[in-house]
C-alpha cells in the first residue's frame, strides 16, 4: 500500500518504472504546485481513517465486487462524493486536496481517490484511460467489472462501453478485441500524465500561460519522452515573455522534428522569441 511520509520529488519520477510511480503521492504533488502549503499526510490519514471504518464490512463481504460496492456506498452515498456536473472544467476538479475537501471531482481524480481507498482495503482496483471519461476496472470471476467514478461508481455494461468508445472513434464500434485493448489497465504514470494534460488543456483554454508552462514542465518531469510537451512549454514561455526558455525549447523541438506538420508555426514562434524583447530571463 502506498504510504505518504514525504511526497516524491519531481526529478526522481522519470527514473521509476511506470508501475512504480506512486500515484497518490504524485497526484498530491501536482496539487502542491497550486497549493504550496498542502499537507499530504492529512489526506493520507483521511484515507486511512475511511478504510479503517470500512474494515469490518469489507471482511464480511462475499467477494471483491461486494467489497467494492461497500467502498462506493461509503464514498458516494455516505460521504457525498460526486462528479462535478455543474462545472466540469473547474481546475479544482483535478487537484486531489480540493476533490477531498469539496467532495467534487472529475472522472480521473475521483478514480484516484477510489483506487487509493480500495488499495488500503486489499482490492486491486485499476484505472482505465478510456476515451472521453476515465473509468476504473476490477477483475472478477474471469471477467471485468467496469465502473464510472464520475457517476457514483455506476457499473457499465458492454453495450454502453461500445457506444461510449464509438463517440471517440469516428463512429467505429469497437469489437471484442478492440474493447479489450481500450479497457487495458492504465499504469500510474499514464494516470498522472492524463491528470496533468487535463489541467494543461483547461489552462490553455483560459489562456493562463504561466500554468500551461508549469503543466508542460511537470509532464516532462514525469515523462521526458513527451516531445510535444517541450514544444508546448516553449510556446507558453513565449506567451509569458520568458524568451530564453522559449528559444531553448523551440530550437530543441525543431532539431528533433524538422519536418513535422507543426514545423512552420513552431519556426514562426522561434523567430518571434528571437527578436522580441525579453521580460523575464
Amino acid at each position: 500500500m502506498e504510504r505518504i511520509d514525504t511526497l516524491p520529488d519531481w526529478s526522481s519520477l522519470a527514473l521509476l518504472d511506470d508501475e512504480d510511480v506512486p500515484l497518490l503521492g504524485t497526484a498530491l504533488l501536482i496539487a502542491r504546485d497550486e497549493y504550496p502549503d498542502l499537507d499530504p499526510q492529512s489526506y493520507a490519514a483521511w484515507l486511512d481513517e475511511v478504510a479503517a471504518g470500512l474494515r469490518d464490512e469489507i471482511d464480511a463481504a462475499r467477494d471483491d465486487a461486494d467489497r467494492l460496492a461497500t467502498i462506493n456506498r461509503r464514498l458516494y452515498v455516505e460521504l457525498g462524493f460526486d462528479g462535478n456536473h455543474e462545472d466540469y472544467y473547474d481546475p479544482r476538479n483535478s487537484y486531489l486536496n480540493d476533490v477531498v475537501d469539496r467532495r467534487l471531482g472529475n472522472p480521473i481524480s475521483l478514480a484516484v481517490v477510489q483506487m487509493a481507498l480500495a488499495e488500503r482495503l486489499g482490492i486491486g482496483l485499476q484505472g482505465v484511460s478510456f476515451p472521453g471519461h476515465f473509468l476504473v476496472r476490477l477483475p472478477v470471476d474471469g471477467g471485468l467489472l467496469v465502473m464510472d467514478p464520475f457517476n457514483k461508481g455506476r457499473p457499465l455494461e458492454v453495450d454502453e462501453l461500445r457506444e461510449r468508445a464509438r463517440e471517440h472513434l469516428d463512429g467505429h464500434v469497437p469489437d471484442d478485441s478492440d474493447l479489450h485493448q481500450i479497457l487495458a489497465p492504465a499504469t500510474p504514470r499514464a494516470v498522472a500524465v492524463r491528470m496533468l494534460r487535463n489541467l494543461k488543456s483547461l489552462y490553455a483554454e483560459a489562456q493562463d500561460f504561466d500554468r500551461v508552462a508549469r503543466s508542460a514542465d511537470r509532464l516532462l518531469k514525469l515523462d521526458p519522452s513527451l516531445d510535444a510537451e517541450r514544444r508546448d512549454r516553449g510556446l507558453a514561455y513565449l506567451r509569458i515573455g520568458y524568451l530564453k526558455g522559449a528559444r531553448s525549447d523551440l530550437e530543441w523541438y525543431l532539431r528533433e522534428h524538422p519536418d513535422g506538420e507543426d514545423a512552420e508555426p513552431v519556426r514562426a514562434a522561434l523567430i518571434e522569441a528571437s527578436v522580441g524583447p525579453a521580460r523575464l530571463n
